[in-house]
């Protein structure tokens, strides 16, 4: 089994980095701040003639209730293909479409350089699934609950690399309805395919 996964994380980042350095302030957050997230991401895997591709963007908004608790949002899209086995024959299947998240994250030292958060959110995302091969698509609605564990390191007064490990998390898939049956998982993130990459730039 061939595996790709590649993550990035804002890589302009580093180029503001040492401009913002100039500005008056301090690195990390407090109370009243406002912020901007984002993470980009794509993978790939591969195992024989199965393969499967996944592009997912998500741009976010934070604010800093107190000192250590903060309101985020974001909107995602994502956009993938994967090769399947249906029928006797490998079929193409195309998925694309957009969610909203919203939660709270507490950190542990959000004035430092570097901190620790645990989050508790809940999603809503709309996924069309095509097979061309086929000539038919369905519209998935997904509901989701999850507790993300983070890290965060402001590089300069005012960006800051993140990762998050999925932690724990809840879905449940309406397959496209119609009386198709629902799929709900229970998952606890386990291995680097649950960690994402992205930044925040502190407004």
């Amino acid at each position: 089994m061939k595996k790709i996964i590649l993550s990035v994380a804002a890589v302009f980042a580093f180029g503001f980095a040492n401009a913002q350095d100039a500005n008056s302030g301090s690195a990390g957050l407090a109370k009243g701040d406002l912020y901007l997230s984002g993470t980009l991401n794509y993978a790939t895997e591969k195992t024989g003639d199965f393969k499967s591709d996944m592009f997912t963007v998500a741009p976010g908004l934070g604010y800093m209730l107190t000192e250590n608790i903060a309101f985020e949002g974001s909107l995602g899209y994502v956009s993938g293909t994967s090769n399947e086995f249906t029928g006797g024959n490998f079929v193409e299947v195309k998925n694309s479409g957009f969610g909203i998240n919203a939660g709270v994250k507490y950190f542990w030292t959000p004035a430092n350089n570097f901190s620790l958060s645990i989050g508790g959110n809940i999603s809503y995302a709309s996924v069309k699934t095509e097979v061309d091969a086929f000539g038919s698509d369905f519209t998935s609605k997904i509901i989701g609950v999850n507790v993300p564990v983070g890290l965060h390191y402001f590089v300069s007064n005012n960006i800051a690399l993140t990762s998050t490990w999925g932690g724990l998390g809840y879905t449940s898939n309406d397959n496209g309805g119609d009386g198709a049956e629902k799929t709900n998982s229970f998952e606890v993130g386990l291995d680097l395919s649950a960690i994402t990459f992205g930044m925040i730039y502190k407004l």
